[in-house]
């Protein structure tokens, strides 16, 4: 079965990502190869230019629980951004801006009420954008579902990358680093974080150093310890923040052409997905600022 999945013959399909043809490609592969391909999409998606830079996934998350991921380009500014809502109601945010060479990570957590928190608490994380991370942003404006309601799975599943985020980020200056820092983490005020190595990298490019501030360490506080083991709720800790990108376009696929005008010339004809998680390892200055890190 498809799955009610319609392929036209001007599109390729490829381990599950189908792209259209641009004329010189679109007598090379026959109706019935279509068919049959389409038949083993797990996802399909059409390029399709100049019909919008948004694209909506449903993917399965970690505890069993499905939900609708928003994926949006934004090829003028050069940046992709991707955004879930987590089974505990907590809002994640990533975003790739590709000018900067930046990635930021937002979490809008739900606060506990009855134990003296907030509505919600805001979370930043920065650090560098490394290259071929996520598909370019122009690529990702052009993708298309044809089968909205199928849940996805990733192709690849990455290892946990574990930060230690030893530096906090002054949001009044952040716009050296990514302009997009300010919208995204104006609520997180000074829950902005990240690493020591990428602060001596963006020092090294020129940025302003007032921008950071470095936090305490656990070498400068032995008494630290971490926050699912601090009883005290005032007291200092080391706090550890997790999330997972389910579902992300991480890789362009490409396809040779058999045409005999053009022996040996590539397209791009799929991507692959990938899912990735990320621990990070931050101090805060009371133990009441990191509940969810607790012992179970």
């Amino acid at each position: 079965m498809n799955s009610g999945l319609r392929v036209s013959p001007r599109l390729f399909a490829l381990s599950g990502v189908c792209f259209a043809s641009s004329g010189m490609f679109a007598g090379c592969t026959s109706a019935a190869s279509v068919r049959t391909l389409a038949r083993l999409c797990a996802l399909v998606l059409v390029v399709a230019a100049g019909l919008g830079s948004e694209l909506r996934v449903r993917v399965r998350l970690s505890d069993g629980l499905v939900t609708e991921e928003l994926l949006e380009a934004d090829t003028e500014r050069d940046s992709i951004s991707l955004e879930f809502k987590q089974g505990d109601g907590t809002l994640i945010t990533f975003l790739a801006d590709f000018k900067q060479e930046v990635k930021i990570f937002r979490a809008l957590i739900l606060g506990e009420l009855e134990r003296g928190q907030n509505q919600y608490q805001a979370l930043c994380f920065i650090s560098r954008l490394n290259r071929n991370e996520i598909i370019p942003s122009e690529s990702m404006a052009r993708l298309r579902q044809k089968n909205p309601h199928v849940i996805r799975l990733a192709e690849e599943r990455k290892g946990l990358e574990q930060l230690t985020m030893s530096a906090a980020v002054n949001l009044s200056r952040a716009w050296q680093l990514s302009s997009h820092i300010r919208n995204m983490c104006s609520e997180a005020h000074e829950a902005i974080y990240t690493s020591e190595a990428d602060m001596k990298y963006w020092l090294e490019k020129g940025v302003d150093g007032s921008m950071f501030e470095v936090l305490p360490r656990t070498t400068e506080a032995p008494g630290f310890q971490a926050c699912h083991s601090t009883k005290d709720l005032w007291q200092p800790c080391l706090c550890t923040y997790g999330l997972r990108l389910e579902w992300y376009p991480c890789l362009l696929k490409y396809c040779r052409s058999r045409d005999g005008t053009a022996k040996g010339a590539t397209y791009k004809c799929g991507i692959r997905s990938c899912s990735k998680g990320y621990h990070f390892t931050y101090y805060v200055p009371q133990k009441q600022l990191c509940l969810w890190d607790e012992e179970t």
